[in-house]
């Protein structure tokens, strides 16, 4: 489709320096339950809320449980949830401890469960990952319109 997986976020967007009122970080430990997915959750429902693009933002809600959920169930945890909104774009990243990407597997809509890179590479304009210490970062980005 759209998207492809990169190691480092581009784009002349996310090249500068986010400011305050446009970046945001909740850190979560390294949990791995799904109650810290929840959480995850409701805070970038509200900080989409603090910035006016919740009404533009439901794919940014449903990429961030997907990346939330995925370094729960399958990278031991989830150690940060991270939003940057710039100049219409947003990312969204999850760090997680394990070195591993996210693979895109070949899509199977009678499965249940296995969705969920599928649906980010979808609904992002771009994602990808990027090492993180001993972990790894999976990030983002998708447009929203006007």
């Amino acid at each position: 489709m759209h998207s492809t997986i990169r190691l480092q976020p581009s784009g002349p967007a996310m090249a500068h320096l986010p400011c305050a009122a446009h970046h945001r970080e909740l850190p979560l430990g390294e949990t791995a339950e799904l109650e810290a997915c929840s959480r995850g959750i409701t805070w970038v429902r509200q900080a989409l809320t603090d910035w006016g693009l919740l009404d533009r933002g439901q794919d940014a809600l449903l990429i961030a449980a997907e990346l939330l959920s995925n370094a729960a169930k399958h990278a031991g945890g989830i150690r940060r949830l991270t939003l940057t909104h710039h100049d219409g774009l947003l990312q969204i990243t999850v760090t997680d401890p394990s070195p591993d990407p996210p693979r895109l597997r070949a899509h199977r809509p009678e499965s249940v469960g296995g969705h969920g890179i599928f649906l980010v590479d979808r609904l992002a304009q771009h994602w990808g990952t990027r090492p993180h210490g001993r972990g790894k970062t999976v990030w983002a980005t998708l447009s929203l319109p006007p």
